[in-house]
């Protein structure tokens, strides 16, 4: 009993200390997003902000073009997330349930687009935009945010494919549906753990982009929010009080989000790393 004592205390420990080390900067933004200025510079730490001030939200959502930056966010977001669900969701069925010439090297081509550092192709992504005159347009950004979460999507649902038994499949066609009507009426409802945790990881992904936009929209018409994350930053100094407010508001649509959608989420991540 002693030793399945110590057994179930260390795990429970170290679960401890690590929630507590990755929780702090997030609660220390908050709290410091609530502060007022002269605690904020305290060379003495002000832990809890009981008198704390709205004033740095204010500031945050008062600098010009905000509503642009949050409505250009939503629309390059949703549309790289959506136009991927529906290119890897077919995608994966193919390479999941027929075989063709070429389907191994297609699965390699995922992999390793999925491993490849967009940073490095920021020069060439640039020359392509620029040289088809779309420089600070929502078009490039969006294609090339659904470019980085396509091979994540396409790997994740091939998996929840794979894994549901083509007796379903066949069934449904021995009982007159055609291919497509069985792949919406018996596979499509079997894979809404995986279309919420891919969605997830690419909501992510394009929602906290920053290198790209940087330099493909130099134009407020066509920059997003984490541009906005930036604009708090002077030749004067840097207003700690604002950029940890907008900081709190821009971590908000993902907190929500996970929130709704963890469970289903975490176990769709397990679920299509291990089957097929």
């Amino acid at each position: 009993m002693r030793r399945s004592l110590i057994g179930r205390t260390w795990p429970n420990a170290i679960a401890a200390v690590l929630f507590v080390f990755f929780l702090f900067p997030v609660y220390w933004m908050v709290a410091t997003s609530f502060k007022r200025d002269k605690d904020i510079v305290s060379r003495d730490p002000v832990f809890l902000p009981l008198d704390g001030t709205w004033a740095h939200f204010d500031r945050a959502v008062h600098v010009p073009h905000f509503w642009t930056y949050v409505t250009n966010s939503l629309v390059v977001t949703a549309g790289a997330v959506l136009g991927s669900l529906v290119i890897a969701t077919l995608a994966a069925f193919a390479v999941a349930r027929m075989r063709f010439r070429g389907r191994r090297g297609f699965v390699l081509v995922v992999m390793a687009a999925q491993m490849a550092p967009w940073e490095v192709m920021i020069i060439a992504a640039y020359l392509i935009v620029r040289d088809n005159d779309l420089l600070n347009s929502l078009v490039p950004l969006t294609a090339f945010y659904l470019m980085m979460v396509l091979p994540f999507t396409i790997w994740t649902l091939r998996g929840f494919i794979a894994a549901v038994p083509k007796e379903l499949e066949e069934s449904a066609m021995v009982d007159g549906c055609t291919r497509t009507q069985a792949f919406a009426k018996v596979i499509f409802p079997l894979l809404a753990p995986g279309l919420m945790s891919t969605s997830l990881f690419g909501f992510i992904t394009a929602w906290n982009e920053f290198p790209l936009v940087n330099i493909l929209s130099k134009k407020e018409s066509a920059q997003t929010l984490p541009l906005w994350l930036s604009s708090f930053q002077t030749n004067a100094g840097t207003d700690w009080g604002a950029t940890m407010a907008a900081s709190t508001l821009f971590a908000l649509p993902i907190l929500i989000l996970f929130v709704f959608l963890q469970r289903k989420a975490v176990g769709g991540l397990t679920d299509g790393a291990v089957k097929g």
